[in-house]
C-alpha cells in the first residue's frame, strides 16, 4: 500500500488505520498548539510501521473516527516518546491512547538521563543525526511545508527501532518488570486529567500555608481551573500563578485592597474582582489573617536526616547506574521524611530496591 506523506481527508485517514491496525506496534507522536486555548489544539498527527510514516491533518481530517479505534485498540501497542502530553492532547480527541511503550521511560531505566529528549536518544542508541529547524514552528498554520512534513516524520521513523533496542538493552538488565510497572500508570486516564479541586496543588511558592490560607489557595485554584474550562482559555489568561499567590498571601477583602496588588491587570480588576473576592470570603480567612511564618530555621535534625535520605539514594542509583531522580525526587524525599508514606518510591520495583533501605534509615 503506498501511504501519502501528508493525509488530508477522511478516507485516507481511514485506509492508513485499516493497513496500520494489522500491525502489532504503531509509533505516535503530536505536534499540538497550547497558546489561546485551555485545551492544546491537535494540529497534526504522525503515525509510523516499521517501514512506513505519514503525517494526518486533523484541522482538514474532521472525522477521527477511523483512527480512534487504531489508537485505542489493546492489540496495537503505541510507541511513542515522553508520552504524558501527546496523550494528554489526545484524550478529549480520540480517548485514552493504549497500551503505550515510552522510550523515555525505557531509556531511562536503562541508565540514560531521567528526561533524555528524542533526538539525542535517536543519535545515542541508532546512530542518527535529526534535524532541528522546526522545534519551535507553529503547527496550525497551513499550509505545511515540505521540510516541515519530514521533521514531523522523523518523529515517529525511529521509534519502532529505538524501542527494540531499549527492550534488549533492559532485558539484559534484567529490568523489563521495572518497565511494565511503568508504563502501567500511563493507562490510568485520571494522570492526564486535572480536577479543579487538586488543581491548587501543582501551584509553586505556596508551601507550608496556614489552613485558612490552605483553603483561599484550594478555592481560587479551582475557579480559576473551571473559569478556563468553560471559556476555553489558558488557565494563565483567566488569572496568573503570580497574582493568584499574591491573594492568598495578602488576602484582600475589597475591591481596592484587590486592585492594589502591583501585578493584578486592570482588566482582571473590571471583570473578575466580584468572583474572586467571593473565593476570599468563602475560604473564611481570619481578620487579621494569620501572620505569615516567613522563612523558617531549618531544623538540624531533620537536614541530618534527610542528607542522609540522599546519600543512600545517591548510592543505590551509583550501583545500578541509573540517574538518581529516576529512583527518587528531592521532593519525595522530603516529604519521606515528613512522614508521608503514599510515594512512589515505596511501591513496586522502587521499593524492594532502595524504599526499604530508606524506612530502614528512619
Amino acid at each position: 500500500m503506498h501511504i501519502e506523506p501528508l493525509i488530508t481527508t477522511a478516507p485516507e485517514a481511514g485506509a492508513l488505520a485499516a493497513h496500520l491496525s494489522r500491525e502489532a506496534r504503531v509509533g505516535l507522536d503530536t505536534e499540538f498548539l497550547r497558546e489561546r486555548t485551555y485545551r492544546a489544539q491537535l494540529c497534526l498527527l504522525q503515525l509510523s510501521s516499521a517501514d512506513e510514516a505519514a503525517c494526518v491533518d486533523p484541522l482538514a481530517v474532521r472525522d477521527l473516527t477511523t483512527l480512534a479505534a487504531l489508537l485505542t485498540s489493546s492489540s496495537v501497542t503505541k510507541i511513542m516518546h515522553a508520552s504524558r502530553q501527546d496523550l494528554e492532547v489526545l484524550l478529549p480527541v480520540v480517548g485514552l491512547v493504549r497500551p503505550v511503550f515510552d522510550t523515555q521511560i525505557a531509556a531511562s531505566l536503562g541508565g540514560f538521563p531521567a528526561q533524555v529528549g528524542y533526538a539525542e536518544l535517536v543519535r545515542r542508541v541508532l546512530g542518527h543525526e535529526l534535524a532541528k529547524l522546526h522545534t519551535r514552528a507553529d503547527w496550525s498554520q497551513r499550509p505545511l511545508g515540505s521540510e516541515q512534513i519530514e521533521y514531523a516524520l522523523d518523529d515517529v521513523r525511529y521509534l519502532l527501532p529505538l524501542a527494540e533496542k531499549l527492550e534488549e538493552q533492559l532485558a539484559k538488565l534484567g529490568r523489563r518488570d521495572w518497565l511494565e510497572e511503568e508504563l502501567a500508570l500511563l493507562g490510568d486516564a485520571r494522570v492526564l486529567t486535572v480536577e479543579p479541586e487538586e488543581a491548587w496543588l501543582r501551584l509553586k511558592g505556596l508551601r507550608d500555608l496556614d489552613p485558612a490560607r490552605e483553603r483561599l489557595a484550594r478555592g481560587l485554584a479551582a475557579w480559576r481551573e473551571r473559569t478556563a474550562l468553560r471559556h476555553d482559555r489558558p488557565r494563565g489568561w483567566i488569572l496568573s500563578d503570580a497574582v493568584l499567590r499574591d491573594i492568598v498571601l495578602q488576602v484582600p477583602r475589597d475591591r481596592a485592597a484587590l486592585a492594589a496588588i502591583p501585578a493584578i491587570p486592570p482588566a482582571v480588576v473590571k471583570r473578575r474582582s466580584e468572583e474572586l473576592l467571593e473565593c476570599v470570603r468563602a475560604a473564611e480567612v481570619p481578620d487579621p489573617p494569620p501572620p505569615l511564618a516567613g522563612r523558617a530555621r531549618p531544623d538540624p535534625t531533620r537536614a541530618a536526616l534527610l542528607r542522609k535520605l540522599a546519600d543512600i539514594s545517591q548510592a543505590v542509583a551509583r550501583e545500578l547506574q541509573l540517574a538518581p531522580e529516576v529512583l527518587a525526587t528531592r521532593r519525595e524525599l522530603e516529604q519521606l521524611a515528613a512522614g508521608a508514606r503514599d510515594l512512589m518510591l515505596l511501591k513496586g520495583w522502587r521499593r524492594a530496591l532502595l524504599g526499604e533501605r530508606l524506612l530502614a534509615a528512619l
